[in-house]
């Protein structure tokens, strides 16, 4: 995993690409609730391989770009194409290849791992034959196999975030999209789900987009940040980049602080009942 303050990593271009080498590539984005508009015109290019990261304070767009992209809220306005798919008209194209881990809890506490992981390969129909050795594959990339056999009830909050990582690459996924995927999670377990996610990445071809308000792990994770602020895109580059247009000394907070004033809020928890509280919490907050 690339370290938190080299400031050498790779930049990469704005535009990453002709559209055969994008994952995710969004134009004119807009949508609204009502007469609130949440995504506002959103121009967004995530290229094939890469960790992306959305950044912004509550309300700023992210999770509804999110559900857009996940086919979960329509296109009405702009177009958005995942892996090449139109999210409106090839919807199930796009599903068949996603894998998500949404801010809400969803595992089941009176199940074990092993459980949980294959009912999530039923859910996206994993060939019978196969389903045994791809939960337990999903169940080794997160280091959970000797815990697969436990109720999830007695898991602590990093590793029922590591078996909601299990359940979205048990259909090894092409895009994995991670919405607030260490919420509510102390140091120590973020660390292991950051290491997972890395190792995810080293180990196949998926592009990972993912949601945070920590800009440490944004830092740790991303190859490019796109910062939004009220429902638009206002700076987009490398972490690197982003800190170096602001001065030597400039961090991650210092950015998010110059395009949005907005302030940083983080949470810790340690078991399933305060994950659920603070998941609850963060997703009425958007």
């Amino acid at each position: 995993m690339r370290a938190l303050s080299d400031p050498a990593a790779t930049d990469m271009a704005s535009s990453p690409g002709p559209s055969g080498d994008l994952a995710v590539e969004c134009r004119g984005l807009r949508f609204h609730f009502g007469a609130h508009v949440a995504v506002d015109g959103l121009d967004l290019l995530v290229a094939r391989g890469e960790i992306f990261g959305l950044l912004g304070p509550n309300g700023a767009g992210k999770t509804t770009t999110i559900r857009v992209i996940n086919t979960l809220l329509p296109a009405r306005e702009g177009t958005v194409r995942v892996l090449g798919y139109d999210v409106r008209r090839e919807a199930m194209a796009v599903r068949r290849r996603l894998g998500y881990v949404p801010q809400q809890l969803s595992v089941e506490a009176a199940l074990t791992g092993r459980e949980n992981v294959s009912w999530f390969a039923r859910l996206f129909d994993v060939p019978r034959g196969e389903r045994a050795a791809r939960v337990e594959e999903a169940l080794e990339l997160m280091g959970l196999a000797d815990a697969a056999d436990r109720l999830v009830g007695t898991y602590s909050g990093g590793m029922i975030r590591r078996l909601e990582l299990a359940q979205a690459l048990v259909n090894r996924p092409q895009l994995l999209v991670l919405d607030e995927p260490t919420v509510g999670l102390d140091p120590v377990a973020r660390d292991s789900v950051w290491r997972r996610v890395d190792q995810l990445r080293q180990a196949s071809e998926a592009t990972v987009l993912l949601t945070t308000h920590y800009m440490e792990e944004a830092e740790a994770l991303c190859d490019r940040v796109a910062l939004m602020h009220l429902g638009q895109v206002r700076a987009l580059g490398s972490p690197a980049a982003l800190k170096a247009e602001l001065g030597p000394d400039a961090t991650l907070e210092d950015v998010f602080r110059h395009h949005t004033g907005g302030t940083l809020e983080a949470s810790g928890s340690n078991g399933l009942r305060e994950v659920r509280s603070t998941r609850r919490t963060a997703n009425r907050l958007g």
